[in-house]
């Protein structure tokens, strides 16, 4: 029984812990619930920091509530001060003031262990049904504070084209505006490609001086929501593992594929389809 029980506690032990810091989505296909299915699926402790409350199902976002700012403060500084997190992401982070917190916290945290841990910056700013999700006095601060702590910024097509203020339409267009980017904030950049009308989904990464590409067979006729958070919480499993930026990257490329290829479908009580990805893979 001692050495059944002793066994057990060095399994835990090795266990990498993460932390997500984003909205909690009723729906479970994005946000907090999907980085934590993630994260369990890929042998990661999850830990969270909720930044808002969205109703919303596949397709419609009916309301979004900010949590307070300072309780999004403590929840990241409680945690810090009793876990050893390995790395950690942000999603939708939804107004201006918790922006500003998230950054603080950060902060506090990387001063107090004297190290810099990994952060993948997912600038949640729309919904995949087109809802805006990041009140607009918010993008001054992202980009002025929270960018530059980030290990790596993950922008889809139509967040990206926000940032350079040009709409991004082909593959030739991904190259320049990622080069932009990672000149533009001094940080990697995941530029993710899925929106472009293509036989394959083709990611490209911008770290250092290395273009790298990431390619999967597009999936049509799906129309889920979270994959970013999915990929972004994929390659955040992988660097609290200890795998190296662009290793996390294709690992986590690989995750998202295959949560999108075996999703999970059903019919809604008005009758249409609804497709969710399944991190049970």
């Amino acid at each position: 029984m001692a050495k059944q029980k002793d066994r057990r506690s060095q399994s835990a032990a090795t266990v990498p812990v993460a932390l997500t810091i984003a909205g909690s989505d009723s729906s479970a296909g994005a946000g907090i619930q999907a980085d934590l299915k993630t994260f369990s699926a890929l042998g990661v402790y999850g830990l969270t920091a909720i930044t808002c409350v969205v109703a919303e199902t596949p397709g419609k976002v009916s309301r979004i509530e900010p949590i307070g700012a300072e309780i999004v403060h403590e929840q990241i500084a409680v945690l810090a001060r009793n876990f050893p997190i390995a790395a950690a992401k942000t999603g939708l982070l939804c107004s201006a003031e918790i922006v500003e917190a998230v950054v603080r916290a950060i902060i506090d945290v990387l001063r107090k262990i004297g190290n810099r841990i990994p952060l993948v910056v997912d600038p949640v700013t729309i919904a995949t049904s087109g809802d805006m999700l990041l009140a607009p006095e918010a993008m001054e601060i992202y980009e002025g504070e929270l960018f530059p702590i980030a290990t790596l910024l993950t922008p889809n097509l139509d967040e990206a084209g926000k940032l350079i203020g040009e709409p991004i339409r082909d593959l030739e267009a991904m190259r320049k505006a990622g080069k932009q980017l990672q000149q533009k904030y001094a940080v990697s950049i995941l530029l993710k490609g899925g929106h472009l009308v293509r036989d394959d989904a083709i990611d490209l990464l911008f770290a250092g001086d290395k273009i790298s590409e990431f390619s999967a067979p597009f999936v049509r006729g799906v129309a889920t929501h979270g994959t970013g958070c999915t990929y972004s919480a994929a390659i955040t499993a992988a660097l609290a593992s200890g795998l190296s930026l662009e290793a996390a990257v294709r690992r986590a490329k690989k995750f998202v594929t295959a949560s999108i290829a075996q999703r999970l479908r059903w019919k809604s009580k008005s009758g249409e389809t609804i497709d969710a990805l399944n991190h049970s893979i």
